[in-house]
C-alpha cells in the first residue's frame, strides 16, 4: 500500500521537508502536562502561555533548537524528612515543543503569577519577483 501524503500533490514541489515535519509532530506524544494555551495577539504575533505553578525561573530552560521552541521544567524534590497525610502535588519534570515556522522568531518570556509567557514574532518577507530568461539552445 502506497501512503499518500498533502506533499505528494503534484503542485506541491520541495515540500517534503513539511510533511516530515508534520508526522514528527503528529507521532509525539505530550502527556498534556503541563497545560499550555497558544494564542494569536496580532496578525504577526503570537504567545505561548504555560501553566507551570510551583516553578521558579530558575527551574525553566527554553532553548530554540532548529526550528523548534523547547520549554524545560525540572523541580527539586525537597520532600525528604517531610511527612506527607496526602500527596497530591508531585516534584515533577516536563518538557514541551513546539516547531516554529521560518520567519517566527522568539521575541522574549516572562513568568508571572505561575503562569510562563512565551511571546513569538513572525517578520513578513519581503515580496521578490523574479523574471526568468529562457534561453536559446
Amino acid at each position: 500500500m502506497t501512503k499518500i501524503s498533502f506533499a505528494s500533490h503534484p503542485f506541491l514541489l520541495g515540500f517534503e521537508q513539511l510533511d516530515r515535519l508534520v508526522e514528527r509532530t503528529a507521532k509525539s506524544g505530550n502527556e498534556g502536562y503541563p497545560p499550555y494555551n497558544i494564542e494569536q495577539s496580532s496578525e504577526s504575533s503570537y504567545r505561548i502561555t504555560l501553566a507551570v505553578a510551583g516553578f521558579r525561573d530558575e527551574d525553566l530552560a527554553i532553548t530554540l533548537e532548529d526550528s523548534q521552541l523547547v520549554i524545560r521544567g525540572r523541580q527539586v524534590d525537597d520532600s525528604e524528612g517531610r511527612v506527607f497525610l496526602h500527596r497530591g502535588i508531585a516534584a515533577r519534570q516536563f518538557q514541551r515543543s513546539f516547531v516554529l515556522a521560518d520567519g517566527v522568531e522568539v521575541a522574549g518570556a516572562n513568568l508571572e503569577n505561575g503562569l510562563l509567557h512565551v511571546d513569538l514574532s513572525r517578520t513578513v518577507p519581503d515580496t521578490i519577483v523574479q523574471t526568468i530568461e529562457i534561453k536559446k539552445n
